[in-house]
């Protein structure tokens, strides 16, 4: 028993000069640190730089990752989608490819074909969509911009859009290609600002529509708005745009939804296979129409999310590799200033470890302080973002943890070779160092 207290007595003395060597050490560090100002604050240049980057990196990239996702809920989390090209995210070089350009166009037909037969569809919607060449106007107000839709009534649930004034288009606006139409609130502020629009007219290239309802808001996405639009009988849109229909391009989009979300995976495949069958496709051929998802339209986000987050990583792995040089650089230099006072500290009965160690804990609460400077510099990027552009910027908890555990190995890495040589001394050569 005297033996084993002896023995613990004995461990917890060595952990409690342990822990006093270390906050000595650290406190050393930062007298140094204090010292030489300049020379630190060089130093800790491209530490803070390089974890400045992986808190901004993860921050925007986690951002980014929340706007597209509430970006898509309001989108539809279920919406699945056919078309006649494939789904594009920004503009390649070599335009749409000759193969898709020869496919047959969907047609209104088809979207009638599904609402009959897709037992699973709680909504089919055949939607045609026209930017370029739209005049929206009411008196001298004008409308820039502003995107024209042409749909049926399940535009609202296909969609996940909602009326928030007055009522959506019916099955009798389609029949009879009744000229009233539903705007969004970009729209009506550009119209009619501080008015009520509903039952308002308006001019839509020439042609005289009424207003029936108001879309609730829905906000931007991609620096862009998602409010500024109007939504017409797609009958009415055919009839006043003819040339939409008939231009050969991917004028038709029809858009479905599943009645429960664990038919989301049958209902693609049960409306494939319709559709193959309306359009005569044998089972070795490939589709002849596009499907955009939900889930494929994240994956491709994801992707783009990804590769930026690979070239910020690389460009913080580089400004920590110059921050830890510059580390190693300034030890070793410390290690050559100081050898009078390692030779000194030998003399008295230091030994290796503890030298090693004084000079590995300086490394460390170098790179240490260039960390939290790096995480207090990301942490404000990411504040200042939210604010200037409303942008959802966020950084966890881990990746502040991860900022400053890089900062510490950095000085860790870096700062073993200087304190191996400076533990290699030998105290006579050291003492006589001039």
């Amino acid at each position: 028993m005297r033996v084993a207290r002896a023995m613990a007595d004995r461990g917890q003395r060595r952990r409690r000069s342990w822990r006093l060597n270390l906050a000595e050490n650290v406190r050393f560090a930062l007298v140094a640190m204090r010292a030489n100002k300049l020379r630190s604050f060089l130093t800790l240049l491209g530490v803070t730089a390089g974890v400045a980057t992986v808190i901004m990196m993860v921050s925007f990239v986690v951002g980014f990752d929340n706007s597209v996702n509430d970006a898509f809920s309001s989108f539809g989390t279920y919406l699945v989608q056919f078309q006649k090209y494939e789904p594009r995210f920004g503009h390649g070089g070599g335009g749409i490819p000759e193969e898709q350009r020869n496919r047959r166009d969907l047609t209104l037909a088809d979207a009638a074909a599904l609402k009959r037969l897709a037992s699973l569809a709680a909504a089919v919607s055949p939607e045609r969509y026209l930017t370029l060449g739209v005049e929206v106007k009411a008196g001298r107000a004008e409308a820039n911009g502003a995107q024209l839709v042409g749909a049926t009534p399940d535009y609202v649930a296909a969609d996940n859009r909602y009326v928030q004034d007055g009522r959506f288009l019916t099955d009798a606006d389609v029949r009879h290609a009744a000229r009233v139409c539903v705007i969004g609130v970009d729209v009506a502020q550009a119209l009619y600002p501080n008015r009520d629009p509903i039952d308002r007219r308006l001019t839509l290239s020439g042609q005289v529509y009424t207003v029936v309802g108001l879309f609730e808001k829905r906000g931007g996405f991609m620096g862009g708005s998602l409010d500024d639009f109007l939504v017409i009988p797609i009958s009415a849109f055919d009839a006043q745009f003819p040339q939409v229909r008939d231009g050969g391009q991917d004028t038709l989009h029809i858009a479905t939804v599943p009645r429960r979300a664990e038919d989301y995976q049958p209902l693609l495949d049960q409306e494939t296979a319709i559709l193959r069958v309306r359009r005569k496709l044998r089972g070795s051929q490939p589709n002849d129409f596009a499907t955009f998802t939900s889930d494929s339209a994240l994956a491709t986000f994801r992707q783009i999310t990804g590769g930026i987050a690979a070239v910020m990583i690389v460009i913080a792995a580089v400004a920590l590799l110059v921050g830890g040089v510059g580390v190693m650089n300034i030890m070793l230099v410390n290690v050559t200033q100081r050898t009078r006072e390692i030779g000194l500290r030998k003399a008295i009965g230091g030994t290796r470890r503890d030298v090693a160690l004084q000079f590995l804990a300086e490394a460390v609460t170098l790179t240490g302080v260039g960390g939290a400077l790096g995480i207090v510099a990301g942490l404000s990027a990411a504040l200042l973002a939210q604010l200037l552009f409303d942008f959802k910027a966020a950084a966890p908890l881990w990746s502040i943890l991860l900022g400053f555990g890089v900062s510490t190995a950095v000085g860790v890495i870096f700062g073993l070779w200087p304190a191996v040589k400076a533990a290699r001394l030998d105290p006579i050569d050291a003492l006589r160092y001039e």
